[in-house]
């Protein structure tokens, strides 16, 4: 083809086009030949829209501009600054990514490129490995695509010759998924230029409008569809926003996020270690492990004050509990297992919620009895992937702050609600405020137990709580457990990041499957609501969070070590001994240092473990019986006596329990006083 336009002799009279009506959001109606786009609608509305315009929400649903609408869409055009932008911006720049690697690096096979939190990533098949050197190169290649501002352009093709072409050009991965695909699934292959990917989409209308505000961040090894089994890939990193001022603040967010790094602090605060040996358990040494305790001592005490039982199941759990549970069909491939004989397989138990129900069904439960609050520090493992293990935030052994409450019906609203009141309270005491909790309830997945009915019956309770609770919340469809609806506690922490903690799950079905039923009022057999239910989720994963959220920087009352006395010179180390024993009677957890050191060196490994004060002592101080008190942090000292600082410090050193009971007790103390006269 020469490209020249060709010649039209003639122009036959066209029929009218058949019309569609489409439905806008405001309710309005806009009739559109029959064909017409959602770019087209866009410029039917303004040029400035269309222009703006990247995609659309087609009967609710995310989908390109360039598809055809159908007579009677409810069509929304979506632009740059939609809920959804972002997601659909990350996937195109994994995709031009793809495209640079393969352009830079011929014989690379692409395989997996989606757009995840924050940013994408593509696993790519290839001998040689990447480096961080490869980056900046890749990231050129990926701008000069963006520039030549290609359209994506969706094409549908038939299942066999799609794998043809794909193992044609050496692409067996994409062959591979194609052929995994179920029978009815249509294939779509959207091109950018000469350069096409296998994806469902949606794309934008072309590359240009991704913008500039990319970056390449990492290589890590990874394996195809995340199996070890299976062959090694290497995934590229990478990150994606509307705008150069979005970029800017994440890149500015992760440098932060690189200073908190928990293991990095736990390793400086000497708090834990994790090692190959045992992949995914964490060593807690002597100042992690009290941080461990005070955590775990403040839930009891919370838990103890709000009704709970504690109680204590076994590790080894027969298989045909977790069969008749349904945890093993949905969870049998993360289970540690022991086979004793051919007869007696056991799991090293991933959660507590069937034991728990064993508990409940020993003897006899009348409606009096209820509701039941039963606890436990639950020690559970998963096999988890070596490649999502991450520091103490992700771990194969953990512990739970596990609770399952056992109720009537009639209570779930009374029991939820006194959920909601205890997690926000908890969050508060630990660092985070109302405004930095935000509430989502999780609704049902397409793969659940129990009927719709039972269902309609769940959510509708979680959801009648939480307006109750005067708790705003966003729903998640699809996201709930497969036994029951859930509320989640997500925590935004000091650099804005966001971490799912809490969850409260109402379920009927797992007491409906392990046969659990108390006494009814009318002496029939009736099933229990159950109520899953954890305030941090687990120990060690909050740990890390708070170690993060406060940069190791712990509130006194959490810290492990919250002073130590440190003296000048050798010839007060009497003096320091006792400043020391005066703080320790009062109950402070300090640490003495008496080396032959210079005292600013004292100070700034002390500071580099982040304890909170110092307590600085020279010939001056001990003649006149004071200290010196240095805060993490400042510069500045403060002169006080011995008798001063314990008070003051003890003071500042108390738990928020503490001051609850000496604000309980000052109150009670002055109603006694108002009642005496």
């Amino acid at each position: 083809m020469s490209g020249e336009e060709p010649v039209i002799l003639a122009r036959m009279p066209q029929p009218a086009s058949k019309q569609i009506t489409i439905t806008l959001p405001d309710g309005s109606t806009r009739a559109m030949a029959e064909g017409s786009s959602a770019l087209d609608l866009a410029n039917s509305i303004s040029k400035g829209l269309a222009s703006a315009a990247i995609a659309a929400r087609i009967d609710g649903e995310v989908k390109d501009l360039m598809l055809p609408l159908h007579n009677g869409a409810k069509v929304e055009i979506l632009k740059r600054n939609a809920p959804e932008a972002l997601e659909i911006i990350r996937h195109d720049t994994a995709h031009v990514m793809a495209e640079a690697v393969q352009a830079l690096y011929p014989g690379t096979q692409v395989t997996i490129g989606p757009a995840i939190e924050n940013g994408f990533y593509y696993d790519f098949a290839r001998a040689e490995p990447f480096t961080p050197d490869d980056l900046p190169k890749i990231e050129a290649k990926m701008r000069e695509i963006v520039a030549a501002d290609r359209p994506f352009v969706r094409e549908v093709w038939e299942r066999n010759k799609a794998i043809e072409h794909f193992e044609k050009i050496g692409e067996k991965y994409k062959a591979e998924i194609i052929r995994d695909l179920p029978g009815t699934a249509t294939i779509t292959v959207y091109r950018q230029g000469n350069w096409m990917d296998l994806c469902r989409g949606p794309h934008l209308p072309s590359t240009g409008k991704i913008g500039t505000a990319f970056k390449l961040t990492k290589v890590s090894g990874a394996y195809w569809r995340g199996d070890a089994k299976n062959a090694p890939l290497q995934r590229i990193y990478g990150t994606a926003w509307r705008d150069e001022k979005e970029l800017k603040a994440y890149l500015t967010m992760i440098e932060e996020a690189e200073k908190r790094d928990h293991r990095k602090l736990g390793r400086e605060m000497e708090l834990f270690h994790l090692q190959d040996d045992a992949a995914g358990s964490v060593f807690w040494h002597p100042k992690g492990w009290k941080l461990y305790r005070l955590l775990e001592d403040y839930i009891r005490a919370r838990l103890e004050q709000n009704g709970y039982v504690e109680v204590n199941t076994p590790q080894l759990v027969g298989k045909s509990l977790f069969q008749a549970s349904g945890h093993w069909e949905m969870f049998g491939d993360k289970m540690f297992t022991v086979q004793l004989d051919e007869n007696q397989e056991f799991g090293i138990k991933p959660m507590n919620c069937p034991c728990h129900v064993q508990i409940f069904n020993q003897g006899i439960k009348s409606y009096r009895d209820l509701p039941i609050r039963m606890a436990e520090f639950g020690s559970c493992h998963r096999n988890e992937t070596s490649g999502s293990l991450h520091g103490i935030m992700r771990v194969r052994a953990f512990t739970q702050d596990d609770a399952h409450i056992f109720c009537r019906e009639d209570q779930i609203m009374e029991e939820s609600l006194r959920y909601c009141q205890l997690q926000m309270r908890v969050y508060e005491d630990l660092g985070f405020p109302p405004e930095q909790v935000i509430v989502k309830l999780a609704l049902r997945p397409d793969i659940r137990g129990g009927t719709d009915a039972t269902w309609d019956r769940a959510e509708k309770g979680l959801r009648d709580a939480m307006n109750k609770a005067g708790l705003a919340f966003e729903e998640l469809p699809f996201e709930g457990a497969f036994y029951g609806p859930k509320i989640e506690f997500h925590l935004k922490d000091a650099i804005g990041r966001t971490w799912q903690c809490g969850t409260l799950q109402l379920d009927f079905v797992l007491p409906e499957r392990l046969d659990a039923h108390y006494v009814g009022e009318d002496g029939a057999k009736h099933r229990p609501v159950m109520l899953h239910r954890a305030l941090l989720g687990t120990l060690e994963r909050f740990i890390g969070i708070l170690i993060e959220h406060y940069a190791g920087r712990l509130p006194l009352w959490l810290a492990p070590v919250q002073a130590v006395v440190a003296d000048i010179t050798n010839d007060v180390d009497d003096y320091a001994v006792e400043v020391h024993k005066a703080l320790a009677d009062a109950g402070l957890r300090v640490e003495i240092d008496t080396r032959a050191e210079k005292i600013n060196y004292k100070i700034r490994e002390h500071s580099l473990k982040k304890v909170p004060l110092m307590l600085v002592v020279g010939k001056k101080e001990a003649t006149s019986k004071t200290v010196a008190l240095r805060r993490l942090g400042g510069e500045d000292q403060q002169m006080m006596t011995l008798a001063e600082v314990v008070t003051k410090l003890r003071e500042e050193a108390e738990s928020p329990l503490e001051k609850e009971k000496e604000a309980k007790e000052l109150v009670i103390a002055l109603a006694t006083r108002w009642q005496k006269g």
